[in-house]
């Protein structure tokens, strides 16, 4: 048996505002609306559907596997909007990026307060 994650819903305050921003972040594009979600589709086949709700919304946390070339473009793209990023996901490193098992990686949350994180080797992979 095979099985494989297809999609997820992510809470915003603002559907749009959030799906437009990480597709914007990431260098995608957004998939046609449907319904009350906005989809995301990521190159992997999963994706992720934005939904607009009413009331709080409780924090997530979404990590990305890129290239190093892919990292780049989503780094020039959060500086030149002017995300705050960090290199650790409390916050306590503002401005860095980190090194993890020899590659990089940064976090920065998206407009409903989700942590974002964007890696380019897996935990565990290696390096220092």
């Amino acid at each position: 048996m095979s099985v494989e994650f297809n999609h997820t819903i992510v809470l915003a305050r603002d559907n749009r505002e959030s799906a437009e921003f990480l597709a914007h972040v990431l260098g995608l594009e957004l998939g046609q609306e449907w319904g009350p979600f906005i989809p995301l589709p990521l190159s992997n086949g999963v994706t992720l559907d934005f939904v607009t709700v009413d009331h709080e919304v409780p924090l997530q946390h979404y990590a990305f596997l890129v290239s190093e070339d892919e990292f780049d473009g989503i780094f020039r793209r959060i500086e030149e909007a002017g995300v705050t990023y960090f290199a650790d996901p409390h916050g306590k490193q503002p401005g860095e990026i980190n090194h993890n098992d020899g590659g990089r990686g940064m976090y920065f949350l998206d407009p409903a307060g989700h942590g974002m994180e964007v890696i380019t080797r897996p935990y565990g992979s290696g390096g220092s």
